[in-house]
């Protein structure tokens, strides 16, 4: 089949909803059908047999997009429409695949041309609104929300990438049947053996010091102010353990800087900046310990597949954005207060018999029920779900 996809992100930037619309798309290629991505002018290219990348036009004085809701997320959606638009009326396509709000100019599209439509749901649109900080703006997230039952309701499949979206579905729609298909194979490399060790070099921290490693965008959800605050109580008991954090845009780097200086880590922080993904696994094999601080949402963060591929022990609040994937046997869950989380941080690096322990089964976790088979295989059923006759899927739901 030759579908349609509209994604309103950067694409390719090594974050959260990017990773997940490159892997999607590597397991529609996989499945043996063809792509062509409409997105926004910004991003690095990205090559795949069967996968064509048109950008948008660029409107003037928007020079980059940042994470979540944004008002230049406006003009930017508009040229987004006009790019899909075009292609629709020159392109023969058998489905439409949109990704996040991506999903009303899809709807509009799949209708145009008869074809059905796939609204592939990363998260919950008016939860953005709370989640990024503009909570007091309850007129906009009664748009987001009828847009999203919009979205979910005239779609023919929905894909959701955690339990909790799945929720989300079903209160719209209590016949729903949204496909899961969580992040995993969106969460990189494992870790080689002693490739850590050029990281520890470069980052000039000592062979024997354990390092306490965070990667992730800097976001104010992710926790970091619960993460220098639970350090800096933790290295009283580990002195010389290091803080890693690899991620962060420069400006967000220098707030967090002040941030962790005021919580008292001097040089025990240390600030990797963004990484090209195909470090990241370098930068896990250079870790003692892994760490999950989120303090808000209920997204699982992506991070988490890699972290549980990684041979190292998670540190993670015990909130439903983790507890979604993660349990006290594979993860060293703690309540998100500063004392809790560095008790966390402390067992991690101290007690090597339950760090061990939580590390081995989290692996196992990952090699079976996150593996790329259980993917490939989720994958194959929204499509066979988007594809099949609507007597067939009725018939199909009833059983």
């Amino acid at each position: 089949m030759h579908i349609l996809m509209i994604a309103p992100e950067p694409f390719f930037e090594p974050r959260g909803t990017p990773f997940s619309e490159y892997h999607r798309i590597r397991a529609l290629l996989a499945l043996g059908h063809t792509v062509d991505l409409v997105t926004y002018p910004f991003g690095r290219d990205v090559e795949l047999p069967g996968l064509r990348v048109i950008r948008c036009l660029r409107p003037p004085f928007i020079k980059h997009i940042g994470i979540g809701p944004s008002w230049s997320k406006v003009p930017l959606d508009l040229t987004l429409a006009a790019s899909a638009m075009r292609l629709a009326l020159t392109t023969k396509y058998d489905a439409v695949h949109s990704h996040e709000e991506g999903g009303a100019i899809g709807l509009v599209l799949a209708k145009l041309l008869g074809v059905p439509h796939l609204y592939d749901m990363h998260s919950s649109l008016p939860q953005q609104i709370s989640n990024f900080g503009h909570g007091n703006k309850r007129w906009l997230a009664r748009i987001f929300s009828v847009l999203e039952r919009h979205m979910v309701r005239r779609s023919k499949v929905v894909i959701v990438i955690c339990p909790q979206l799945e929720e989300v579905v079903r209160d719209v729609d209590r016949n729903a049947r949204p496909v899961l298909i969580e992040n995993a194979p969106g969460s990189g490399d494992l870790p080689v053996e002693g490739s850590g060790a050029a990281v520890r070099a470069s980052l000039g921290i000592a062979a024997d010091a354990p390092v306490v490693l965070y990667t992730g965008t800097f976001e104010h959800y992710q926790g970091l102010d619960l993460l220098f605050a639970s350090m800096a109580i933790a290295l009283r008991s580990v002195p010389g353990a290091k803080l890693v954090l690899a991620g962060g845009q420069p400006a967000q780097i220098e707030a967090a800087r002040v941030q962790a200086a005021k919580a008292g880590l001097g040089g025990a922080v240390i600030f990797a900046g963004q990484r090209p993904s195909e470090e990241i696994p370098a930068y896990l094999d250079a870790a003692t310990a892994l760490v999950s601080p989120r303090s808000t949402g209920t997204n699982t963060p992506l991070k988490i597949y890699q972290y549980l591929r990684s041979g190292r022990p998670v540190v993670a609040t015990r909130l439903l954005t983790h507890t979604q994937v993660l349990d006290d046997t594979n993860a060293i869950l703690t309540e998100p207060t500063p004392e809790g989380y560095a008790e966390g941080i402390v067992a991690a690096l101290v007690d090597h018999e339950r760090a061990g322990r939580v590390a081995r089964q989290a692996r196992e976790l990952a090699e079976t029920k996150y593996s790329y088979e259980a993917y490939l295989s989720r994958t194959r059923v929204a499509v066979d779900r988007l594809f099949a006759p609507a007597q067939a899927q009725a018939a199909g739901d009833a059983a």
